[in-house]
């Protein structure tokens, strides 16, 4: 058990995006990291898929982001020098993007690529939006599509076409910036990212840290193109095969609910959007806010009620 400080407001105990330590009654410091092996096979997409992603942990906890540093870890002798200046420019142009200033990091010989940002970020400490902050009777909204494993996966086995895959990287490269402004403007209750435990375990990560069940509406959850037709292909990441194991003992599904569509809804994700928990009397406001900004397929894709037997209710 590690000691508990008085400054610290958020740590790993809520299972939150993000650690959040106070400075001032006005200013709080955001710390976050995260890194990966390659998803798509051009390094400068690899790059900025890796920025966004871990800058989205930020926007996650309703904060503004700063400054980074890299993380890159490269077999030495074995990609040539160019292939990781094409990554770091990857991240350095969508960094610029969000505003965040790359100020160093580190690099090390490694078996395999890995590459990603420690981001630092600012909020104020009573506008944080935390994992555990939901309560019975909001909607829950979605602000990207689901299905980045899966078509990253079709990729690796020749199954996915040019088309799906340049979808996938236009989502997996898009900010969460604008849906973290909306989020706040609409005073959201909560908010996290699906990143790799996919939507039910993200949700699962809320319930369980708020004292809630949610209820998934699955017909309503958008989905990238080609997704459905490669999970039927049995492109299926074993991540997400992992995140449904993980959730099955926690999750009600319909006795008549396919296979097929109880793994989409587990799809370890990267980059993937926001999940934002607000009052119904906002939910409009909010989805024209995201919509208005880019995130277009934005829907209300659930709700919260009182605690009940399972953490997840699909429908």
């Amino acid at each position: 058990m590690l000691p508990r400080f008085e400054n610290v407001l958020v740590d790993g105990t809520t299972q939150d995006d993000a650690g959040v330590v106070k400075l001032s009654d006005e200013l709080a410091v955001v710390f976050t990291t995260d890194f990966f092996t390659p998803v798509v096979d051009n390094p400068k997409d690899y790059g900025r898929i890796a920025a966004a992603n871990s800058i989205s942990d930020i926007y996650a906890m309703g904060a503004f982001p700063l400054c980074a540093l890299n993380i890159l870890g490269i077999p030495l002798g074995k990609v040539p020098n160019d292939v990781a200046a094409e990554i770091v420019q990857g991240s350095a142009e969508k960094c610029t993007e969000a505003g965040v200033a790359v100020i160093g990091g580190h690099s090390i010989d490694n078996p395999e690529p890995v590459f990603g940002l420690a981001v630092v970020g600012t909020v104020h400490p009573d506008k944080i939006l935390r994992n555990d902050g939901a309560l019975p009777g909001l909607d829950i909204i979605l602000t990207k599509p689901i299905g980045s494993g899966i078509i990253t996966t079709g990729a690796m086995r020749d199954l996915a076409t040019p088309d799906e895959v340049a979808g996938a990287v236009e989502w997996m490269t898009r900010l969460n910036k604008n849906a973290c402004d909306a989020a706040l403007k609409c005073d959201a209750m909560t908010a996290t990212d699906i990143t790799g435990f996919g939507l039910l375990g993200h949700l699962c990560e809320v319930a369980e840290s708020s004292g809630i069940t949610i209820k998934v509406y699955a017909d309503r959850v958008p989905l990238m193109k080609g997704a459905h037709r490669l999970l039927e292909e049995r492109a299926i990441p074993g991540g997400t095969v992992g995140n449904f194991q993980a959730v099955e003992g926690k999750a009600r599904f319909p006795d008549d609910m396919h296979e097929i569509e109880r793994l989409m809804l587990c799809d370890a994700q990267t980059s993937g959007g926001l999940v934002i928990a607000v009052t119904p009397d906002r939910t409009e406001e909010l989805l024209r806010r995201l919509h208005d900004g880019g995130d277009e397929l934005a829907c209300v894709i659930g709700c919260t009620l009182e605690r009940s037997k399972h953490t997840i209710i699909v429908r």
